[in-house]
């Protein structure tokens, strides 16, 4: 069964001699559980599905069904609740609150939900799993490049999303970080059943997942 499906998406930015067509009439899969990698040459447009499948971004044609859903249905309200509910980021450059400490990173998106209970033992146990359970009381700027993105994949997972998505998850970490990340990500797929979208240019970790989606110049090629 799928949980996401895209039908003839296009994107285009600017207008007239600026006109930017991002994404070209793509049509796309992706079954619940599987583990699938968008790679392809940079300025092809994977970030940009990446941003329209998690509803960051509208498609200017196509509709795109998340858990058959149609995002581009949604008011801006209902996007931003189903989105919280159901999709889980991870970004290249972490984007964590440098005044919140590790612990309250995680937390922030249950405290966004209003009427949500923080369920303080399964931050622990997310914690403790990612092995930086002891880091809880530090600030961004006191940890490395790996231990901030565990912190965002924690804070991603947080509301136990049904889909991650994963913008070159590995991009700013050394090897050794990078398959640690890969590691645990795979762990979350086969263990968890969670379905990963990732975006990377790693060739050796792309043959790693359950399927390869090949991008050049706005289009899916293979």
């Amino acid at each position: 069964m799928s949980i996401l499906e895209l039908q003839n998406v296009e994107k285009i930015y600017g207008e007239r001699e600026n006109q930017v067509n991002a994404l070209k009439d793509i049509s796309l899969q992706v079954e619940e559980g599987e583990f699938a990698a968008i790679v392809g040459t940079s300025g092809s447009g994977k970030s940009t599905l990446l941003n329209l499948i998690g509803g960051l971004d509208n498609p200017t044609k196509g509709e795109i069904f998340v858990k058959n859903r149609e995002i581009g249905s949604l008011s801006r309200k209902e996007l931003t609740i189903f989105r919280r509910r159901n999709i889980g980021f991870v970004f290249q450059n972490y984007s964590l609150m440098p005044v919140l400490n590790v612990y309250d990173n995680v937390a922030l998106p249950v405290t966004f939900d209003r009427g949500k209970h923080i369920n303080r033992e399964y931050i622990e146990e997310l914690l403790r799993e990612l092995g930086i359970w002891e880091k809880r009381g530090k600030y961004p700027n006191e940890l490395s490049g790996g231990q901030q993105q565990r912190v965002a994949i924690a804070r991603a997972l947080v509301n136990k999303p049904h889909m991650l998505l994963c913008d070159e998850p590995t991009g700013n970490l050394d090897s050794k970080m990078g398959s640690e990340v890969m590691s645990l990500l795979h762990r979350l797929n086969k263990e968890d059943g969670m379905t990963i979208v990732m975006v990377t240019h790693n060739e050796s970790q792309a043959r790693e997942t359950d399927r390869i989606i090949r991008f050049f110049d706005g289009r899916i090629i293979s």
